[in-house]
């Protein structure tokens, strides 16, 4: 109760302890407001803060390594990959990060001369890209950039003894910066090569960045030779398909065409990494205090990691160095109406720290957002009652109490799907045969997606048409893009059609009322799933009355992950479960995933469900090499549509959904948008400090009333207890 104070206390009540006792805590009481409730240190009250919580502890912050959505909320802030996506457009466009530009490739033949952009990618040997950087961006302070006044690094040469009493890097006395150079970048490419980082995606760029195979198998046999602390300094060695044109300028040569490739240099896997800051934390003893890259990043961003205790709490602080940057001017139709350009121009970030407080449990971050000590919150199974409810129409709306507290909820369709898949190898289900395809087609009409969203996942989510999400180039809306197999467009909106078409298919498939035609045996399905957790029972009693709406028998036949996964390499699965995130909002990203070339047999690749059909193939060969933008965007849209009309109409999955994020942000948190591809949005982030410390204040106000009337009662029972007493004492004196 620091802060309060109490005054008047009469003189009778000096010779009664009990009763000054209850009259002090009335007053102690009666002069305590709202801050008692703050969880925050007093330092910070009335700052440009920005609160929020995570619930998982980010385990890499080196990006070279960092895959995951709790690490990203923080190395997005911190480095800047050249390039990054426009924070309001949608489609996602990627625009200039450190890059001047976003790079165009350049094209050549095995002969190396330089081809046309519209060329056949079968006669493209190598794509080119040349990035070029902005000049004078700098490095957030940091120890590894501190010289003397000869230039010479000042911590180049620590050992054990010299970190006695260094436990974390702000306990160097000196920092220093310097300006973001084309080799930082060269160096974390090589990086995706270094043998005991394990980068996740060094396989896959191996195949594409020429000489990066070549360069990890040298870098293994390197690493041998080396103590197990031992720094391996990776400019000695040569990458041919990245270099160094000059101070500011470098280039990536990938074999063969690979317009995919411009997403990857906005994730944190492309961002620099200095090579003095890897030699600063490759230094002996480092890496038993934690004072590594993986535990304090370096970079450029408006941001910086300023307090790292992923059990507890995480700071970004604004970087002093950040070399600026400002609020966008344009976005997509109702941007402006919703707000978001009201900072057009601006420079960024708009706040000075962000607070991280981890919270493993949803009840006590969801009071705190309540109380105004979040900014922002998702809503969990717990809370999703109280914060929104289902309108007339089948929409989401706030709750009358979250509305009165000027709460807002933003909800994104995630560039996701989950869906269940036939596996076509199956004598049953699969194969394009007339039958079978009715079969599939059947079953994708009879399973009611619209049901199981709104039972299992409390209306968050959308049935899928297809296997492109909303966000994604080629995805349409209305009834141009519906799966015209399984919906009928009625009065200006999709709806399911009968079970009666359901019934139909498969009788012409072979099995009326779920029986062989010929043989009169019953048709059992087989679904293969990893269920075992909370809610797995209930969801798949419903699946197995949706077969039964077709007289089909669902035996469902639950394993392990690890025994899931190897039956689904071998083709020994009839029916199955999976779902696919995006790396990045291309369209290929999707379709591969049923590309005769990624079958889960023939080849190891990602089509699970062993699809093959010619006509599609040729479709995705012509378009996973197209430009989503300029003049073939047209064209590559048209390629799209017929080849989402094959699957639609050959049915290898059952389209499930796309997932819904919902998110609420107080009235005094600015400029959010949903998004799945940029992370880096902090920068973009408002508050108006002055509406929070109001609400704050109006929200958390002590109840006192059940304790004065406690008190008062306390009083009513001493009362005649104080008179005695003092008639005793004056009986007494006389």
């Amino acid at each position: 109760m620091a802060g309060c104070a109490a005054t008047g206390v009469r003189a009778t009540l000096r010779a009664m302890p009990f009763l000054r006792l209850v009259f002090l805590s009335l007053l102690l009481l009666t002069a305590c407001g709202s801050e008692q409730n703050d969880p925050y240190p007093l330092g910070e009250r009335g700052g440009n803060i920005l609160y929020a919580a995570f619930t998982e502890r980010p385990k890499h912050l080196d990006p070279v390594q960092s895959y995951s959505e709790d690490e990203i909320a923080f190395t997005a802030q911190i480095y800047e990959p050249p390039l990054q996506y426009h924070y309001l457009r949608r489609p996602y466009a990627l625009v200039p990060a450190t890059g001047e530009t976003v790079p165009v490739a350049r094209y050549y033949d095995a002969q190396g001369r330089e081809l046309p952009a519209d060329a056949p990618a079968a006669s493209i040997a190598s794509s080119v890209y040349e990035i070029r950087l902005r000049p004078g961006i700098r490095y957030q302070p940091h120890p590894a950039f501190a010289v003397d006044d000869a230039g010479h690094p000042w911590y180049d040469r620590l050992d054990r003894e010299q970190l006695r009493g260094i436990d974390k890097v702000a306990d160097f006395a000196k920092t220093g910066s310097r300006e973001l150079l084309a080799d930082d970048y060269i160096y974390q490419i090589k990086r995706l090569a270094h043998p005991r980082l394990h980068s996740p995606i060094f396989s896959l760029m191996a195949e594409r960045i020429v000489g990066l195979r070549e360069l990890g198998a040298t870098l293994r046999t390197a690493a041998k030779t080396l103590p197990a602390d031992g720094w391996l300094d990776l400019d000695r060695f040569q990458l041919p398909g990245v270099t160094r044109v000059d101070s500011h300028t470098y280039r990536i040569v990938l074999h063969g065409k690979y317009p995919q490739f411009a997403y990857w240099l906005a994730m944190p896997f492309f961002a620099p990494v200095p090579r003095e800051v890897d030699r600063f934390y490759s230094q002996p003893g480092m890496a038993e205090k934690n004072l590594t890259l993986d535990w304090y990043p370096v970079g450029t961003g408006p941001f910086m990691l300023t307090e790292n205790n992923p059990n507890s709490r995480m700071v970004l602080e604004r970087n002093p160095n950040f070399h600026g940057e400002s609020y966008p001017c344009d976005g997509e139709a109702g941007d402006r109406a919703a707000g978001l350009l009201d900072d057009c121009g601006k420079a960024l970030p708009f706040i000075d720290k962000a607070v991280y407080s981890r919270e493993k449990e949803s009840i006590p971050y969801w009071n705190k957002f309540l109380q105004g000590y979040y900014d922002a919150s998702g809503i969990s199974s717990d809370s999703y009652d109280q914060a929104v409810r289902l309108g007339v129409g089948g929409d989401v709306q706030l709750t009358d109490e979250m509305r009165e507290k000027g709460i807002r909820l933003l909800t994104s369709v995630r560039p996701s799907i989950f869906y269940q898949g036939f596996n076509m190898l199956d004598p049953v289900v699969g194969g394009l045969s007339e039958s079978a395809t009715k079969l599939r087609q059947a079953v994708s009409i009879a399973i009611d997606q619209e049901e199981f969203i709104s039972i299992f996942m409390n209306g968050r989510g959308i049935a899928a048409n297809s296997p492109l999400p909303p966000g994604i180039f080629g995805f349409v809306d209305g009834e141009a893009g519906i799966n015209p197999v399984v919906y009928d467009w009625v009065d200006g909106q999709a709806r399911r059609k009968p079970i009666e078409v359901a019934k139909k298919l498969l009788a012409e498939a072979g099995w009326p009322n779920g029986r062989n035609a010929r043989s009169g045996e019953p048709l059992v399905l087989y679904l293969d799933t990893t269920g075992g957790g909370m809610g797995d029972k209930s969801r798949l009693d419903w699946l197995t009355r949706q077969f039964a709406k077709l007289d089909i028998q669902l035996v469902v036949r639950s394993t392990d992950y690890n025994r899931f996964q190897n039956k689904v390499r071998k083709g020994a699965v009839q029916l199955f479960y999976m779902g696919w995130n995006a790396d990045y909002p291309d369209p290929e990203n999707f379709l591969f995933l049923l590309a005769g070339s990624e079958g889960k047999v023939a080849t190891g690749g990602e089509n699970g469900a062993n699809y093959v059909n010619p006509e599609f193939d040729r479709l995705f060969e012509q378009m996973k090499n197209m430009e989503s933008s300029g003049p073939r965007g047209a064209e590559r849209l048209a390629i799209i549509r017929q080849a989402v009309a094959v699957l639609q109409r050959d049915a290898p999955w059952i389209y499930g959904f796309h997932p819904k994020n919902y998110t609420l942000g107080h009235v005094w948190l600015h400029n959010r948008k949903p998004t799945d591809m940029g992370n880096n949005t902090l920068k973009y982030q408002r508050i108006d400090v002055a509406a929070r410390q109001e609400s704050r204040q109006a929200w958390n106000r002590p109840v006192l009333w059940p304790l004065a009337a406690m008190a008062a009662g306390l009083l009513l029972l001493v009362l005649p207890a104080a008179v005695g007493y003092r008639r005793r004492e004056r009986g007494t004196a006389r």
